[in-house]
């Protein structure tokens, strides 16, 4: 029983960072500074600066006195003037929240088994790897997500947002938002969880040398 808990500690440690890695995941996604545009002539916020996420686009309205955003424009999939770049990103996001959200219960029914008794035959080492691979799943969609947006912001890639929002296609300086840093940290950590899962050995071999030694 002592094997299988000694065995099991760098998979407590991935639990946490599968743990951390999920709700950086899933904040991530509903922040809205993925891209952040300026445009030196703006046409709606004094400042002339738009946060695009993938869900919506915020106009940032800035004074002296506070700074909050003046309004924003939820969207989906379905949106027929997004670009393939957040369209794809959106499904990639909510799979690798779905996946590490699938993860995680696994990593606890593995460590039910591990605590709670010697696991039946090779159940928590199967439970680990299964959520090994979904947490690697998970930080590689998280990882195409960031990959994909920092190309389209270096190609600056435009958005036909509709007329009522009184956006330009393309802004006259695109940049780099907090939500990839997040997203970035997320994936990171999503990759070590998945690694510590899949390093995990059942220490089932190691009973039989009792056995050996009575003969």
């Amino acid at each position: 029983m002592v094997l299988f808990i000694n065995n099991a500690n760098c998979q407590i440690a991935g639990f946490a960072l599968l743990t951390i890695g999920w709700i950086l995941c899933t904040t991530s996604m509903g922040l809205d500074e993925w891209r952040v545009w300026y445009m030196e002539k703006p046409l709606v916020a004094p400042s002339g600066v738009a946060c695009v996420g993938l869900w919506k686009v915020c106009i940032q309205h800035h004074n002296r006195k506070f700074n909050r955003p003046t309004h924003c424009y939820y969207y989906s999939h379905r949106d027929a003037f997004l670009p393939l770049s957040i369209r794809v990103t959106q499904s990639l996001m909510l799979a690798a929240c779905i996946m590490g959200l699938m993860g995680k219960a696994l990593i606890i029914f593995a460590l039910r088994n591990v605590y709670m008794g010697p696991p039946h035959k090779n159940a928590a080492c199967h439970q680990f790897m299964a959520s090994g691979i979904l947490s690697m799943v998970a930080s590689v969609c998280t990882s195409i997500t960031v990959l994909w947006n920092y190309y389209s912001i270096m190609k600056e890639e435009g958005v036909a947002f509709p007329p009522l929002l009184h956006l330009p296609f393309k802004p006259d300086i695109q940049d780099i938002g907090s939500a990839i840093f997040v997203a970035a940290l997320a994936a990171f950590l999503l990759l070590l969880s998945s690694l510590s899962f899949l390093s995990y050995k059942s220490p089932l071999v190691s009973q039989v040398h009792p056995q050996g030694s009575d003969i």
